[in-house]
This record gives structure tokens, sequence and C-alpha cells, in this order.
């Protein structure tokens, strides 16, 4: 099974959708990230089944709507190691630089 490891500019990215969420009076902003990192563990088993992207990421598509993420990571068969680098909502156009 895959190991999953986050970037350092992850956090900043949670921190970003968590504001955003309470600026618009979400009520379950922490429930929804938690179940956003739940999700992202299927790449424990599942390690390609992201969409392909650019320079050899993948993404994982996370919900849908409203409610819908995309997180970018790089797959390396050599170690078995799932790198999470950036994660955003599907409504957003980009990934933000950090």
């Amino acid at each position: 099974m895959a190991k999953i490891y986050f970037a350092d500019d992850v956090a900043f990215d949670f921190k970003r959708i968590l504001v955003h969420l309470r600026e618009h009076a979400s009520s379950d902003g922490v429930e929804r990230l938690e179940g956003l990192k739940a999700a992202i563990e299927v790449l424990t088993s599942n390690p390609l089944i992201g969409r392909p992207s650019a320079d050899g990421c993948r993404e994982l598509i996370v919900g849908r709507g409203m409610r819908g993420y995309v997180a970018l990571y790089h797959y390396d068969e050599r170690t078995d190691l799932v790198k999470i680098l950036a994660i955003r909502s599907q409504r957003e156009s980009g990934y933000q630089p950090t």
C-alpha cells in the first residue's frame, strides 16, 4: 500500500479553504476538510486513480459542485509514495501559489 505525504504548502490550502467556508457562513468546514482527507486515503490502495495532469502529476476529484475539491498529487512508483502537492475547490481556476 502506498504511503501518503502532504507537502507543507497543503496546510496553506486547507487554511484558505477553511477561511473561505467561514466567510460564507458554512458551519461544517472542519468536517468537510476531514472528509476530504479521508477521501484522499483511497490513494493508498489506488494511487493511479486520479486523472493525468501536467508534469507527470495526477488530480483526484473529491465531491462535486459546491462541495467539490481537486487534489494535485505525484505518485512515485519506485518508493510507493503519493505526495499531495496542492488542493483547491473545483470552482477555482487553478492552484494558488504560496
